[in-house]
């Protein structure tokens, strides 16, 4: 990991002002203020402007990754698009981005689509290639812009009068949505003989349970069973666990640092339990980001990065669990020199 780039929207939306918007439904469901922010933790998430094309926001977040790696676009072989967003079904969001960034035509470039884990995914695709031999570098970007799934679930939950208590949970999740762009560069260690080294790690498909959280986009509705999906997704964790610390030749406790995809409180204080691992290694950002999707594990890297987390030597578990259910961990042993562009109102 040659550099981290990341872009974060200027608005600032609170949970206690959604909630606000959301007054009818509250009123009529009797449901109490603060409820939102008390099942969470999540204080605050961000959206970009409305109309925000996702491949603009990703370029910016692309071009600063690039600038920390002091790597030049010459040198990059492939770029990966992975963000559950993208600007059309086809060309691939990848396309404009290459272009606007100017990377060479012999770059391979493409979307991948994993839920959350689709920056993790592209990392690891471009990890194989510069292993290969067929590239030396490659970068590795996506943005998530939850604004329209999170105002229409609001209107939703003011509109619709047949909704109940009971039957209104699978919304929930919906509000929990942030937005936020990040981009990795990744290279052989001879362009960055000081980065982050990508050691490797594992995966692991529990597709039993790919039915818990459904959404054709983040501009429509998602349905998710949150308890279900929490349970299951928290057991997909701990079976991948174990494999990843073979893996990647280390004990539970040689891991320094942690850093997860950002649901909520609920399930970092379970999958902590179940993992055995102290809180205290941990950098979270669902507080004041929500859930960002792809971005969410990268983004929160970045922004640990920047503020001192990592030290030359540290061993860092990267804790990735999507919809689907997948799982995908990834362990880096931090570098002396490895870079951060980014942009935080």
């Amino acid at each position: 990991m040659a550099g981290l780039g990341y872009a974060l929207p200027e608005e600032v939306v609170t949970s206690a002002q959604l909630e606000e918007r959301m007054a009818p439904a509250y009123e009529r469901l009797r449901l109490p203020a603060g409820r939102l922010e008390l099942m969470t933790g999540i204080r605050e998430r961000r959206f970009f402007p409305p109309g925000t094309l996702i491949g603009q926001v990703s370029v910016e977040s692309g071009r600063r990754a690039l600038a920390a790696a002091g790597i030049d676009a010459s040198e990059i072989g492939a770029l990966v698009h992975g963000s559950v967003c993208r600007d059309y079904l086809e060309p691939a969001t990848a396309c404009g981005v290459h272009h606007a960034l100017g990377l060479p035509a012999h770059c391979a470039v493409f979307d991948v689509s994993n839920a959350c884990l689709g920056i993790l995914t592209g990392m690891t695709i471009v990890a194989n290639m510069i292993e290969l031999g067929q590239i030396r570098a490659g970068l590795v970007v996506g943005t998530e812009c939850g604004r329209t799934l999170v105002e229409r679930t609001v209107a939703k939950l003011n509109e619709d009068v047949t909704l109940t208590r009971r039957n209104v949970k699978p919304l929930v999740a919906s509000l929990t949505i942030g937005s936020a762009s990040a981009a990795v560069v990744l290279s052989h260690a001879e362009l960055a003989p000081n980065g982050a080294r990508l050691l490797g790690g594992a995966v692991r498909a529990h597709t039993t349970h790919n039915d818990l959280c459904q959404s054709d986009g983040l501009e429509t509705f998602m349905q998710t069973d949150s308890e279900e999906l929490l349970r299951q997704g928290v057991a997909a964790g701990r079976a991948t666990f174990g494999e990843f610390l073979q893996q990647v030749g280390w004990q539970r406790g040689d891991i320094d640092r942690t850093v997860c995809h950002q649901v909520g409180v609920a399930h970092r204080k379970l999958l902590f339990e179940q993992l055995q691992l102290d809180t205290a290694l941990d950098y979270s950002t669902f507080e004041v980001l929500g859930n960002t999707g792809a971005a969410a594990l990268p983004v929160t890297m970045a922004l640990a990065a920047e503020a001192g987390r990592f030290e030359p030597g540290q061993r860092v578990a990267m804790l990735g669990i999507g919809s689907g259910i997948n799982c995908q961990m990834l362990g880096v042993e931090w570098g002396e020199q490895i870079r951060v562009g980014g942009h935080a109102d």
